[in-house]
């Protein structure tokens, strides 16, 4: 029996990615709104939660693909082929993202979006697979727990003592001692999607999967949207509350960031599928299935567009070179609005640009898996 396609979580994909692509697009990093931008250190801004819903709805998207295999009891060796293939292809298009155009293997970030989520995908796929619910729920307890004592107890080698500052805490440790010369070229010494903050990050999905397994219970759609809301507004209290031990920091995926975003993204999607799927109202949402259906490629096409808009130099009549993008934006953008009003205009220009080449695949019915 084919599973149904849960259109609520299209939606919710879509508005993510769309999400991802307006913060990571703007006119200028000069003048931008403080909702768009991440917090500085600890904190939770709007643009810190696309990527923990984006993790929460693969776990979802976890749930749902493999659970009636599971359940056949079909091959397991071929499904876990399966999940490195396809966690092997996300981490390598993450790669090219990283490196392009030059490829410079001696200082090529390694973490980076896709390869979080390649990551991620692997170990909550193998989790859903191999335990059940209750070992999923007391493995992902474990990793929040033990990430937060190893956090907050463990001195750091050099430092002497455990701390959450930017670049001497535990994580930050590990990434530059483990992947030096390959981080993040903003930071150089750790990354945001370093090696430790990865492991919370699991749970992000987990939480997903645990969604998901809801979702596919008897249950009607009205005590499902129930429970969605219930849920969201207990982990939203809870990681509000283990903010005070353990702050919520998007940056070194705390486990209390975990928890915070893990009950929004719950509100968020019980929302859509209270009004998607439980009253029927779905004509508003078809721009975000347009992106939620091919999200993967609109992520990783607009990267490499939006990197080859900053990299072609043109020539002014001044004999000032300059990029394409600063060419467009000045010249269209910024010559009748204020910096921060061309900055934003921008990226909803460029999310709908890339809104309809992914109407174009829609309508074709094209949909690229990776």
């Amino acid at each position: 029996m084919k599973t149904e396609r849960l259109l609520s979580l299209d939606v919710f994909r879509g508005i993510t990615i769309a999400g991802m692509i307006l913060v990571n697009n703007p006119g200028t990093w000069s003048a931008i709104y403080p909702p768009l931008k991440h917090a500085a250190w600890h904190g939770c801004t709007p643009t810190d939660l696309i990527f923990p819903f984006f993790l929460f709805i693969v776990g979802v998207a976890i749930t749902l693909s493999l659970s009636k295999r599971k359940e056949r009891g079909d091959d397991q060796k071929k499904l876990i082929l399966q999940i490195l293939r396809r966690s092997g292809i996300l981490f390598l298009l993450g790669l090219i993202l990283s490196g392009f155009p030059y490829f410079d293997l001696e200082t090529i970030r390694i973490p980076g979006v896709l390869q979080r989520i390649a990551v991620v995908y692997l170990f909550a796929s193998i989790l859903f697979l191999k335990t059940n619910l209750r070992t999923q729920i007391y493995i992902s307890s474990a990793f929040l727990v033990l990430y937060w004592l190893a956090m907050t107890l463990i001195p750091v080698p050099g430092v002497g003592y455990a701390n959450l500052e930017p670049t001497t805490n535990l994580a930050a440790y590990i990434d530059n001692l483990l992947l030096g010369g390959h981080l993040w070229s903003a930071t150089k010494v750790w990354d945001p999607e370093g090696i430790l903050s990865t492991i919370p990050a699991i749970v992000s999905a987990m939480l997903g999967v645990f969604t998901g397994e809801l979702l596919q219970t008897k249950k009607t759609k009205e005590e499902k949207t129930s429970w969605m809301f219930f849920s969201g507004v207990v982990l939203m209290t809870l990681g509000y509350v283990w903010d005070g031990f353990f702050p919520i920091n998007k940056n070194i995926w705390t486990s209390s960031y975990v928890i915070y975003t893990g009950g929004l993204a719950l509100l968020f999607l019980g929302f859509c599928y209270w009004l998607i799927d439980v009253l029927g109202y779905k004509k508003w949402s078809l721009p975000f299935q347009v992106y939620g259906l091919n999200a993967i490629t609109v992520f990783f096409l607009s990267g490499i567009i939006g990197r080859l808009l900053t990299l072609i130099k043109l020539t002014g009549a001044d004999g000032v070179e300059i990029s394409l993008k600063t060419f467009l934006f000045d010249s269209f953008f910024l010559s009748w609005l204020e910096p921060i009003n061309a900055s934003l205009l921008w990226a909803v220009t460029y999310i709908f640009i890339w809104l309809g080449l992914m109407w174009i695949l829609y309508a074709k019915k094209i949909f690229i898996k990776v």
